[in-house]
């Protein structure tokens, strides 16, 4: 493959002169995986996470689609800005049976882990916590491809081609979930790195073998720079951007290991385009520019206790969309949405430096100069 010089303003010119014929469309369906960060409607106020039971509540969706999505946050998500970007319709969630289905499917979970359900079942660690991991979504998946014949690469080539040959597969964050689920437990940080990792390796693979050319893995997002991180870790513990310091650190070693995996599938998968999202940096960039982006709240909730005096307006007895709750008037000035998930301003920023930045390795357009469309 060539190597990727344009910028990705010429990829969106490209789309803006194909975007009327959808057969020029550089990709024609997406498959995206992840927690809530990616999740479309997956889950609702009664099967979601249970520290965020309003999310089918205003204000959850204002501020774009005007109603709550089952998306937490004010509005779209970084997929959401990904489907725009490849001129697609915003993804349903797999969960809608009756959403038209043909440009993609949604399979990300609210809540969800990175290791299977039973590892926390058998550390007794259940109370509160999502069933469904990312082996659910998997077989979310696998039950979509037997219907459309699609068994592995080797076994079904003709029919596996079919639907992955234009499909972009989007592994959102996964793991975050895994690492906070086993707070103040017998659990080992370390344990939760290996297994986390091991899993989303195994997904990853899974996925290879069944056909998947294009993919995109985004990695762990600073957790310590969010809100819930910083209303219960000690002053003391903080980094060089104010953020929670142990946290951020946890989530960077996992990264590093994680993008070693992903080097290594790539040698063994030479033929396959797998881009790494650095969602880590992408936040560290938003946080260290916050002003010349427009923010002006790094660390405070838009949505949650403003006004009742709790540590940057943010309690987890009066969350977001909660009766008690009250919410900013310009979430656009806000990083933290409530207090765990992030504004729609947030996830655009994180999306803008993720294709315009060069904060994915490789760059975000060698999608489209392995499809020879550019380069």
């Amino acid at each position: 493959m060539p190597p990727f010089t344009t910028t990705f303003a010429a990829i969106f010119l490209l789309l803006a002169t194909t975007s009327a014929n959808p057969t020029q469309r550089p990709f024609k369906k997406i498959y995206a995986f992840g927690d809530s960060y990616t999740d479309t409607g997956n889950t609702a106020s009664a099967s979601g996470p249970n520290a965020f039971t309003y999310v089918s509540n205003l204000p959850y969706g204002r501020t774009f689609f005007h109603h709550p999505t089952n998306r937490y946050s004010d509005g779209r998500l970084v997929i959401d800005f990904v489907a725009e970007s490849l001129s697609l319709p915003y993804l349903p969630p797999y969960r809608h049976r009756k959403a038209d289905t043909s440009f993609g499917v949604n399979y990300a979970v609210a809540g969800s882990t990175a290791i299977p359900h039973e590892f926390f079942v058998k550390n007794n660690l259940t109370l509160n916590i999502q069933p469904l991991s990312l082996q659910s979504e998997l077989a979310w998946f696998n039950k979509d491809l037997k219907g459309q014949k699609c068994k592995s690469a080797k076994s079904t080539p003709r029919e596996c081609k079919e639907v992955f040959d234009d499909a972009l597969i989007w592994v959102g964050e996964i793991g975050a979930n895994d690492y906070a689920y086993t707070v103040g437990s017998s659990v080992q940080s370390k344990t939760i790195q290996e297994l986390s990792i091991r899993s989303v390796n195994g997904f990853l693979e899974a996925l290879l073998k069944k056909g998947a050319k294009y993919m995109v893995v985004e990695g762990l997002p600073t957790t310590g720079c969010l809100t819930l991180s910083m209303a219960y870790a000690p002053e003391s513990d903080r980094d060089d951007i104010g953020c929670v310091g142990s946290l951020n650190k946890q989530s960077y070693d996992h990264n590093t290991i994680l993008q070693t995996k992903i080097q290594d599938l790539r040698k063994k998968y030479p033929e396959v385009v797998i881009i790494y999202a650095d969602y880590w940096n992408a936040y560290r960039n938003v946080i260290k520019n916050a002003s010349k982006l427009g923010f002006t709240e790094l660390y405070k909730v838009c949505c949650g206790s403003s006004g009742k005096g709790a540590p940057y307006d943010f309690d987890l007895s009066v969350t977001c969309g909660s009766q008690s709750s009250s919410s900013c008037q310009e979430p656009s000035k806000y990083i933290n949405w409530d207090g765990v998930h992030l504004t729609e301003a947030m996830y655009k920023a994180v999306f803008d430096l993720y294709v315009n930045e060069g904060l994915t390795h490789p760059p975000f357009g060698s999608l489209l100069t392995s499809k020879n469309y550019l380069g």
